[in-house]
């Protein structure tokens, strides 16, 4: 069965947002073993940015596999 598209953004955007949680929660209990201490404010802030890089790269790889695959067919 093909995944519509409206579940397709659904998956998506849940990926999103609970990447950006792993991502905060991660800084939070990872940074202060390594002596760095940040407010929840920059945790967040940084989540954000660590969030829209890996959209950008998860973008990128999907369309060069695309059209990996379209130069195949």
């Amino acid at each position: 069965m093909k995944q519509s598209r409206l579940m397709s953004l659904v998956e998506s955007v849940a990926n999103v947002i609970v990447g950006y949680g792993v991502a905060v929660v991660t800084q939070i209990l990872i940074f202060p073993i390594f002596g760095l201490h940040t407010t929840l404010a920059q945790n967040l802030q940084m989540g954000a940015i660590f969030t829209l890089v890996s959209i950008v790269r998860s973008f990128g790889l999907r369309r060069l596999f695309e059209a990996i695959r379209v130069r195949r067919v």
